[in-house]
């Protein structure tokens, strides 16, 4: 009796051992199967590591489910998902993309706002931009669309905004963008405005954003904005007329068609600083800090009158007559 006892116990162990080793293996077979998903994950808010698999069950990138729960039993930890758009590529295994999702680590995009861009161009670009959720109503007029901002100090919004660039994730929206680049100018304006040179004609920093907004309109060598802001600190100390160009553009915008005409300069906008003392309203452009800590920390010297020689850099000049002279010579022969 004992005997076939003990040769049926012996069975039934080879038969468990060989039902565990094929399982086992079939298990480490599974665990090293890329899933093949060719697209972004999109996972959302309150989907569960169980419920996802049952998608890609049904979607045919897992076969054998019973492996999958075996997978959330044996590492709990991955079962802690989060929400958020995921880039995954074919030859990603079920482990490697729970990792992932574990990890938050989302696509990140990005969106930036340019040096020396105007307002009507920021809206534009955050319209065209498909990443972001768009919250704005671009039908409506842009200071309708700014009152959402709630701003309180100024109630104009060009130059309001932190030129850099922004990572967001999918589900962040264009008033995001708007609130991260409000709240980093006024800390970036904060920090130089305490370090500013002493002597300077502005009583607030309003008015230095709207002098590094004129700098960064003067110039794209990043070398001149301290003697340009010079030139113009100087001029207004003087009582003269900052008579820059891109002060009577951005009174036409957005119409302005690139040429400036006689009338234009005559133009009595509030822009113009050919026709008005002083610095216009607000700023004209969106800056960086380099443009600030010019405006707030001017070259010293004695130059008025710059002109532009065709290479992007400037003539600096310190009488009128010696200006004419390099106009004749960079502009008129030109």
């Amino acid at each position: 009796m004992k005997k076939p006892i003990l040769t049926f116990f012996i069975l039934l162990v080879l038969i468990f051992s060989g039902i565990t080793w094929y399982l086992w293996n079939g298990f480490q077979d599974f665990m090293q199967q890329p899933l093949g998903i060719e697209q972004e994950l999109d996972v959302k808010k309150g989907t569960s590591a169980y419920s996802l698999g049952r998608q890609w069950q049904q979607e045919g990138n897992i076969q054998q489910f019973y492996y999958y729960q075996l997978l959330l039993k044996l590492k709990p930890e991955l079962r802690s998902i989060k929400a958020g758009n995921y880039a995954v590529t074919p030859d990603m295994t079920a482990v490697d993309v729970l990792q992932k999702l574990v990890a938050g680590d989302v696509i990140k995009y990005q969106f930036s706002v340019i040096e020396g861009s105007n307002i009507y161009e920021l809206l534009v670009a955050l319209e065209l931009n498909t990443d972001l959720t768009h919250e704005l109503d671009y039908s409506q007029e842009y200071k309708a669309i700014f009152d959402r901002l709630d701003f309180v100090e100024q109630s104009h919004p060009e130059g309001m905004f932190y030129a850099d660039t922004y990572q967001f994730t999918k589900g962040d929206s264009d008033l995001d963008i708007l609130k991260r680049a409000y709240a980093r100018l006024q800390s970036v304006l904060d920090e130089e405005w305490v370090k500013r040179a002493d002597g300077l004609p502005y009583e607030t920093p309003y008015q230095a954003l709207i002098m590094a907004s004129i700098i960064e309109k003067e110039t794209a060598v990043p070398a001149e904005r301290p003697e340009i802001s010079g030139v113009f600190v100087r001029r207004i100390e003087k009582n003269m007329l900052l008579q820059t160009d891109p002060t009577i553009i951005y009174g036409l915008l957005p119409e302005f068609d690139g040429n400036i005409r006689y009338k234009d300069i005559r133009n009595p906008h509030p822009w113009n600083t050919y026709v008005h003392r002083g610095l216009p309203p607000t700023p004209i452009a969106m800056v960086g800090r380099e443009a600030i800590q010019a405006a707030l920390n001017p070259k010293p010297g004695d130059t008025l009158y710059f002109v532009a020689k065709g290479d992007g850099s400037h003539h600096f000049s310190k009488t009128l007559e010696e200006h004419n002279r390099a106009v004749r010579k960079y502009q008129l022969k030109r």
